[in-house]
Formats: C-alpha cells, sequence, structure tokens
C-alpha cells in the first residue's frame, strides 16, 4: 500500500525562478490552459525575458523560434491570455500556465490549437 503525497501548490517566484531548467537553446516549453475549464489551448516557448514580462504584466509573452522574437499573445489579434497562475512540473523543465483566454487562442481562430485527433 503506498501513500499518496499531498497536493501542494508551488507557483513561481523570483525566488525560484532560477530552479527553471531551459534547454540549451535558452528555452522552455510552455502549455497553456483555460483556468474554469482545464482544457489545454496552446502551447509555446519562453526564454527568461518573456516569463520574467508574462508574470510583469499577467499576459502571456513567448519566445517565437521561427521569427527569432519576442511576442505578447493578443497584440495584433486583440485575443489575450489573461494569467490567473504559473506553475512548474518535477523535472522544473515544463511550464504550465493557467489563463483567462479572451477570444481565440489558436491562430486559426479556434478556441484551442489542438482540435485535430489522430484515429
Amino acid at each position: 500500500m503506498s501513500k499518496e503525497k499531498s497536493s501542494e501548490t508551488i507557483q513561481i517566484t523570483a525566488r525560484n525562478l532560477n530552479k527553471l531548467k531551459f534547454s540549451a537553446d535558452g528555452l522552455i516549453p510552455a502549455v497553456v490552459q483555460d483556468y474554469k475549464s482545464n482544457e489545454v489551448l496552446m502551447m509555446a516557448y519562453m526564454n527568461i525575458d518573456s516569463l520574467r514580462q508574462t508574470l510583469k504584466i499577467g499576459k502571456t509573452c513567448f519566445w517565437s523560434r521561427s521569427r527569432k522574437e519576442y511576442w505578447v499573445k493578443g497584440m495584433t489579434s486583440g485575443h489575450f491570455q489573461y494569467v490567473k497562475s504559473v506553475y512548474y512540473d518535477c523535472d522544473c523543465d515544463t511550464l504550465l500556465i493557467k489563463v483567462r483566454q479572451v477570444g481565440a487562442a489558436c491562430h486559426t481562430f479556434r478556441k484551442s490549437c489542438f482540435y485535430r485527433k489522430i484515429k
């Protein structure tokens, strides 16, 4: 019989930011989830600067690997993601960001980027 550990919530703060493991190119994957429904909306990458900016302004900010530039989700579309909480996984190498989504999360104007299913 195994004992389950109690659920603890540790959110990212300036003090524990240095625990995060960014890849060799300075990025960390960020899964974005609706804070009410828990639906996965999208996945993108952050560098340390975009993560700090996300925590500072309360809107998701990412690093575009293809364009090699920083971007704020919703800046051109108006479909902002207002951050409710940010978590990191047990290995400290992936983020989970719970947001209040305004409009569509996907650039195809769908609510979620995960609209295709493999059969």
